[in-house]
């Protein structure tokens, strides 16, 4: 039985740390395979959570759940539930300001424009330990940055360029998403 993990907020050190890559026989073992379970249910319990770090839950391992799908906000997003484990990417073209927040942002309510790659090419290692490498583009490609960058140590703040782009999420969704 899947349980939720408390998720750490913006100043705790293990945040800012470059998390352990894992072997293919560390995925498939029974810890990993419970720490997926219950980041896959702790994200899917997030009100605007569309992925999860280990670092976000406490353990320094790079391992990530993305669980992108549509919304009554964004109708248009393509589904992709996917754990990434190890992941690596190369941005194609220039990075651009995009919207984004994180669940260890002040709980999600901080939002800013965050310097992204609008396509990329990415790989990792999925709960199984089979390798993908994948083109990704808009807002999976999005993702995909951040969780990897929480696997570096780095926060969506470290991509923030316009500082005046900081605002809540109340104001995010009534601004930004509403339009």
């Amino acid at each position: 039985m899947p349980r939720k993990l408390e998720v750490v907020q913006v100043g705790d050190p293990v945040l800012r740390e470059l998390a352990r890559r894992l072997t293919k026989k560390e995925i498939t073992s029974a810890e990993i395979q419970e720490l997926i379970e219950n980041i896959r249910y702790t994200n899917a319990g997030a009100a605007y959570g569309v992925g999860l770090a280990a670092p976000q839950v406490g353990m320094s391992v790079a391992l990530s759940v993305i669980g992108v799908k549509p919304t009554p906000n964004r109708p248009e997003l393509e589904p992709f539930d996917q754990v990434i484990i190890n992941p690596e990417y190369e941005g194609i073209g220039g990075a651009e300001g995009m919207w984004e927040g994180c669940q260890s942002g002040g709980s999600g309510e901080l939002f800013a424009q965050a310097m992204r790659f609008a396509e990329i090419e990415a790989r990792w290692d999925d709960e199984k330990g089979k390798s993908h490498a994948q083109r990704l583009g808009g807002f999976v490609a999005h993702v995909f940055q951040h969780e990897t960058d929480h696997l570096d140590g780095i926060l969506f703040f470290d991509r923030v360029v316009d500082t005046k782009t900081y605002m809540t999420a109340a104001e995010y969704r009534k601004r930004i998403i509403k339009k």
